[in-house]
């Protein structure tokens, strides 16, 4: 089914090649807004090369990033394909990054793992397109059969004579020759690669260590402004009273200015403006405003309010079913065994490296903007809307983020600072401090889960249900707070139900890494190792009978458009392979234990063993992480999806251990580090990485290795101590 979606989105682009200025070969080409949408031929005929390829006379290569780059390393990864395909030399490939603009690059962003479905057979086609018109060059050059030339890095070789010809010299007799149908040209045969799937350092590896501008908070211009925006702390309420003449006077301050916007954080929200000459004296002006809000809507929610909600819901009927299947209510009514718990995680903060910033230029009608965002296009339509200018009057310079997470597929920072510059007159770099940006996220959102499993006499699970209580507005799911009807163990148990009670909430909420799944995999996992101890089956073994389970269901059709469903059998050897890394079901040391998990996500499969030690005052320590994943047949860059998997490891274990955001009248309570920490260096424990190869395309994997960790470590504790964890952060003194 991957292999199809790739296929799917890699026969809607177009290609042109031209000279360029310098005398070498610029091949262009054009790419949907979306994989389900086709070129406009009106669009075509008017076609802007954007010069993604250009191959200069002296053999250089020069390739166009169109994605934001924010560590995941796709500003790597995607070029690997096009300069494998194009054969040539990666010490001569150069990589710039594209500006925002959907009429050359179609949609520009990075997000949900979806860089390597979505180009894997595309770029590599846009390669071998440029290949095939160099050898056809050569092949015109040497007036042989372009059958008989092949390649070597960076030169056509025509074999029957030994003859060799360089790139560079053929980018003019190129730049004249039509340009191939990209569904026809030939893709190199994976086992002659010489770039994909070797270990490559990112290639804005030198300008981080040594410090160079490069994201968005190193932007700088002639004649900036510094500003800082102070918003209300209770999400949405509006503005009441400031002291603006003493901030005004403050040392360094241009100006002090209210800003009457909407109710809405995706917004530029209401809120007092300060702009100085440096970005100190605007924070220190500010923290003269004593500014005053009326009430919002979220005034009086918070956190215990929602945990009281949630228990009285929880003891009355659902009001949105979400799935049924077979007869609940009559398998529970005969089992032998009926298991009940409830499960709670809170809210989170993204909790970027980089606060949230943007340097805007708003002068004569024309807005020009240098911002660190993984989804710069609805940026753009919010500052249309909102300073009103055409949309072709916006530039957005795309610039690495110090971090995203999903966070920056928002961009209300982008929108507040357009706002302050245009009232400002000049270029104007708005910064939030590390409490603005803790204050002001779009959080993955809290839920509660109250499960119930029946079990016949012979302990097999008949019978599986979940009453969701999560957050929304007008009986809606807020962003990322749903549950889908597939969520396992759907197809694997006879009698089963979901079904959700919606509290109304005001808390904004978002996509954050892994969204969904890196909180209901800690609920569901959790939960089915409940189930194995209570039937006293083996953790790993139950998990791989409810898996056969589910693959001797017939397969749900796969969607027209859109990501192919679950395939349990997929995901057994998988989870095969992380237990036989780990050595499961070996005698570890007093006080530690062995605990397994698996998750689908992002079309990613992926199984973890966690082995971890509990002290006698509770503390928790994990020791090792095994982790086995199936993310199609090739690894485009083993250093980065290396990086990655760690990545997203310690980033579970981070929130497992530490993380917490609590609601108060309507505002955040953690501000800062000190009340959110993030995971140390000597919590780290080391992790072992397997890729199990399946036939499947290459598939995305900034997010899918996150998930599992939570549940695997939270059931190596019970194997360890005997105490259940089913509320997070981990508190052992309260289990």
């Amino acid at each position: 089914m991957a292999e199809a979606l790739a296929m799917t989105a890699s026969r809607r682009f177009v290609l042109k090649a031209a000279l360029g200025a310098g005398g070498g070969l610029m091949l262009s080409f054009l790419l949907p807004t979306s994989a389900s949408a086709t070129p406009d031929p009106a669009a075509v005929s008017e076609f802007k090369p954007n010069a993604f390829i250009t191959i200069g006379t002296d053999g250089k290569v020069t390739l166009v990033a169109m994605n934001p780059e924010m560590g995941q390393g796709t500003k790597t990864a995607l070029p690997m394909l096009i300069a494998e395909e194009l054969d040539v030399d990666w010490a001569n490939v150069h990589i710039v990054q594209a500006d925002s603009d959907p009429t050359k690059y179609g949609r520009q962003f990075s997000g949900g793992s979806r860089a390597t479905p979505l180009h894997w057979d595309q770029l590599r086609r846009v390669g071998a397109t440029g290949r095939a018109m160099l050898v056809a060059a050569a092949a015109q050059t040497w007036k042989v059969p372009a059958a008989e030339c092949t390649t070597e890095p960076g030169q056509v070789v025509h074999g029957a004579t030994g003859r060799k010809i360089a790139y560079g010299d053929l980018v003019a007799v190129a730049a004249t020759l039509p340009v191939p149908d990209p569904k026809g040209v030939a893709l190199k045969d994976p086992k002659n690669f010489r770039i994909v799937g070797t270990a490559q350092p990112q290639v804005d590896q030198d300008a981080i260590v040594h410090g160079r501008p490069l994201f968005g908070i190193d932007v700088r211009l002639p004649g900036m402004l510094y500003a800082t925006f102070q918003k209300a702390p209770a999400y949405g309420a509006k503005l009441a009273g400031a002291d603006i003449f003493t901030a005004k006077a403050a040392k360094g301050v241009r100006d002090v200015y209210l800003i009457d916007g909407p109710t809405d954080p995706q917004g530029a929200v209401s809120g007092i403006a300060v702009v100085a000459d440096t970005w100190w004296a605007a924070q220190k002006a500010r923290l003269s405003l004593q500014p005053t809000w009326a009430d919002g809507p979220s005034s009086g929610q918070s956190s215990e309010r929602f945990h009281a909600q949630a228990q009285e819901l929880s003891k009355q009927p659902p009001t949105m079913p979400i799935r049924k299947d077979g007869d609940p209510d009559g398998a529970f009514k005969s089992a032998a065994k009926v298991i009940e718990a409830q499960y709670f995680y809170p809210f989170l903060s993204h909790a970027t490296l980089e606060p949230q910033n943007c340097t805007a230029s708003v002068k004569d009608g024309k807005v020009e903007i240098w911002a660190p965002t993984q989804n710069p296009e609805p940026g753009r339509d919010l500052i249309v809307k909102t300073l009103k200018v055409k949309p072709e009057d916006v530039t957005i310079h795309i610039m690495r983020c110090g971090g995203g997470f999903g966070r920056r597929l928002s961009n209300d920072y982008m929108v507040e600072a357009a706002v302050i510059a245009e009232r400002a007159g000049v270029p104007v770099k708005l910064l939030w401090s590390r409490e603005d940006d803790m204050a002001h996220d779009f959080y993955r959102p809290a839920g509660y889960h109250f499960f119930k499993a029946g079990l016949d006499a012979s302990g097999q699970l008949i019978a599986f249900r979940d009453h969701f209580i999560s957050i929304g507005i007008d009986g809606k799911f807020s962003s990322s707070a749903n549950l889908a009807p597939e969520e396992f163990p759907a197809f694997a148990v006879p009698h089963l139900e979901y079904a959700a009670s919606i509290m109304t909430s005001a808390v904004p909420t978002g996509p954050m890494r892994a969204p969904r799944s890196n909180a209901l995999a800690f609920a569901f996992q959790s939960f089915i190792d409940e189930i194995a101890a209570a039937s006293g089956a083996d953790p790993l073994a139950l998990r791989l009978d409810l898996l056969k389970a589910a693959a001797a269901q017939p397969k749900p059709a796969a969607p027209a458009q859109g990501d192919p469903p679950f395939d349990p059998a997929r995901m057994i050897p998988v989870v095969r392979r992380a237990a036989d890394m780990a050595g499961w079901g070996r005698q570890v040391g007093k006080g530690s234990g062995l605990g397994i998990a698996f998750y689908f996500s992002h079309l990613g499969y992926f199984a973890e063993v966690v082995e971890a030690h509990v002290g006698d005052k509770g503390a928790v320590k994990v020791d090792k992480v095994w982790v086995a994943a199936d993310v199609g047949s090739q690894i485009i860059n083993p250093s980065g999806a290396m990086n990655q998997v760690q990545g997203a490891v310690l980033e579970g274990i981070s929130s497992a251990l530490h993380q917490r955001i609590t609601v108060k009248d309507g505002a955040t309570v953690q501000r800062n580090f000190d009340a959110y920490p993030l995971l140390r260096m000597p919590e780290a424990p080391e992790i072992e990485v397997d890729w199990v190869k399946s036939a499947n395309s290459p598939t995305g994997l900034g997010e899918p290795a996150l998930p599992p960790v939570l549940p695997a470590l939270c059931n190596a504790i019970f194997a360890a101590t005997g105490k259940r964890v089913r509320s997070l952060p981990i508190d052992l003194t309260s289990v």
